[in-house]
C-alpha cells in the first residue's frame, strides 16, 4: 500500500513521497543557493531543517551537516550511496503519516515555517558544480536511424558501435538549468548539401536547430587517475538522474564534425531538468535495455540484467503563439548501454571521475515517429516537416519555441518523476 503524507500531495505530482529528489534553491527571503527536496507543492530547505535540528535522529548525518550549508550538491553527493539512501528514508519517515518521525516537521511549527517553502516561491539553480560533462550515443534507435539517412541501413550503424559505449567529450561550462533561455548560436554551414563540392562555408546563424532527449547520470565517487571502475561496482558511483536536452546544430555538425567530431555544434547550450532523482527512487522500475547480439568486451559485461529504468518520457514543443504539441513519447529503456557501462568503459583507461561529473545518455529514440528523440529523425534529415496543433509546421526550431521535456515513472498518488527541462530559443546575437 502507498505511503501516505501528513502534507497534502496532489495525486499527479511528480514529487510523491515515494521520490525525495535533491536539488539547489534560492528565495527571494535567503537570496543564497542552498541544498532543498522537493515533496508536492512544496520545496524541502534542507538548510534551514539541519540548522533546526532536523536530522539530529540521523547519527550517520551528524559529522557532515554542514554539506547543507554549500550553493551545490557535490559535498553531499561525495558523502556516498550508503548515506543518500539514509537521508532519503529518513525524509520518506519525516513526511510519512505512520512514519517513525513526523513530529519533527507537523508538529513544529516554527520550525516548519521556515522549512516548507512553496515551490512557486522558489528558484531553482544548477544542482551540482560540473567538473567534466561527457555525452555518450548509447540510444541505439536513433544511432541507426540517423546513420540510415546518411550512409544507409547497412551501414548505418559504425563498425564500433556494439563493442564499446560511444561518447564525446562535450562542454561542461555550457550546461544550464531548466528556464535558461537558449540563444541561436552563429557557426560556419553549408548552404548545398555536403555531396555538392567544391564549395565555401558561409557564417551565419544556425538555420537547423534541434533538440536531443536524453537522461543524465551525475557521479558522486571519485576512482583515483589510472583505477578503472569495474562495471559491477560503478552504480556506487552515480548520485542520481536529470532529464536533459542537448541542443543541437545540425548545420554547424554537418560541417565541422569531420574528423573530430561536434564542437560548436553542441557547446552553446545544454539543459538539464533541476531535481537529481536518487537511484533508490527508481529501482522499482528497474527493466532491461535493448538486447545486445555481439560479444563484447568482459569488462563491460554486467551481472544485473535489469540495467535500465522504464521512465516514461515526453517532449512538448510550444510556439510563439503558445500552441502546444506533443512531438514524442518513448521510454528510457531504449538504451543499448547502461550507465554503469559508460562508466567502466570510461574509466577503463584509467580516467579519474569526480563528485559532479554528468554522463549525457545520448538521444533516446523509440522506433516510431512519434518516438523519435529529435527532430532530425522526425524530419527525414530535413526532407518533411512535422505538422504541430493548429497548423503550423517545423522543420526544425524557430526563435520562440521552447521545448519541454518530462519524465515518470509509477502510477498517480505515487509517481517518480523529474518535472520538466525547459528552454526557449531565442534569435541569434546581431
Amino acid at each position: 500500500m502507498t505511503a501516505k503524507s501528513w502534507l497534502p500531495i496532489a495525486g499527479s505530482s511528480h514529487f510523491s513521497l515515494a521520490n525525495i529528489p535533491l536539488g539547489i534553491i534560492s528565495t527571494k527571503a535567503l537570496p543564497n543557493p542552498r541544498p532543498a527536496s522537493i515533496i508536492g507543492a512544496h520545496v524541502i530547505d534542507l538548510q534551514a531543517f539541519a540548522e533546526g535540528g532536523g536530522f539530529s535522529p540521523l547519527e550517520i548525518l551528524k559529522p557532515h551537516l554542514g554539506v547543507f550549508s554549500q550553493p551545490r550538491l557535490n559535498a553531499f553527493a561525495a558523502l556516498g550511496r550508503p548515506v543518500h539512501s539514509q537521508v532519503r528514508s529518513y525524509l520518506q519517515q519525516v513526511f510519512s503519516e505512520d512514519g517513525s518521525y513526523p513530529q519533527i516537521l507537523r508538529d513544529n511549527i516554527e520550525l516548519r515555517s521556515k522549512v516548507l517553502i512553496l515551490a512557486s516561491e522558489a528558484t531553482t539553480h544548477l544542482p551540482l558544480e560540473i567538473g567534466d560533462y561527457t555525452d555518450f550515443f548509447a540510444g541505439i534507435n536513433h544511432a541507426f536511424t540517423v546513420g540510415s539517412l546518411f550512409r544507409g541501413p547497412e551501414n548505418a550503424l559504425q563498425p564500433n558501435y556494439k563493442h564499446l559505449p560511444v561518447a564525446y567529450h562535450s562542454r561542461a561550462s555550457s550546461v544550464v538549468v531548466s528556464g535558461t533561455p537558449v540563444r541561436r548560436p552563429w557557426g560556419q554551414i553549408l548552404t548545398a548539401p555536403p555531396s555538392v563540392a567544391p564549395q565555401a562555408p558561409v557564417v551565419a546563424p544556425c538555420r537547423r536547430l534541434d533538440i536531443e532527449l536524453e537522461l543524465a547520470a551525475f557521479i558522486c565517487k571519485s576512482n583515483p587517475i589510472g583505477e578503472p571502475v569495474p562495471v559491477d561496482e560503478a552504480e556506487q558511483s552515480i548520485f542520481g538522474y536529470v532529464l536533459m536536452n542537448d541542443w543541437s546544430a545540425r548545420d554547424i555538425q554537418t560541417w565541422e564534425y569531420v574528423p573530430l567530431g561536434p564542437f560548436n555544434a553542441k557547446n552553446f547550450a545544454t539543459s538539464i531538468s533541476p531535481w537529481v532523482v536518487l537511484p533508490d527512487a527508481l529501482e522499482p522500475f528497474a527493466t532491461s535495455g535493448i538486447a545486445n547480439d555481439t560479444d563484447y568486451a568482459a569488462y563491460l559485461k554486467e551481472s544485473r540484467e535489469l540495467n535500465q529504468y522504464d521512465i516514461r518520457l515526453k517532449v512538448d514543443l510550444t510556439t510563439k503563439k503558445g500552441t502546444t504539441t506533443t512531438i514524442t513519447e518513448t521510454s528510457s529503456k531504449n538504451l543499448i548501454w547502461s550507465f554503469p557501462q559508460m562508466i567502466a568503459h570510461h574509466t577503463f583507461s584509467g580516467c579519474p571521475m569526480r563528485p559532479g561529473d554528468l554522463l549525457g545518455s545520448g538521444t533516446i529514440s523509440g522506433t516510431t515517429d512519434s518516438s523519435r528523440g529529435s527532430l532530425l529523425e522526425q524530419n527525414g534529415g530535413g526532407k518533411k516537416v512535422v505538422t504541430l496543433n493548429g497548423g503550423e509546421e517545423r522543420k526544425f526550431l524557430e526563435d520562440g519555441d521552447t521545448i519541454t521535456i518530462y519524465g515518470v515513472s509509477g502510477e498517480e498518488g505515487a509517481l517518480v518523476g523529474f518535472g520538466e527541462c525547459s528552454g526557449q530559443i531565442i534569435e541569434a546575437r546581431r
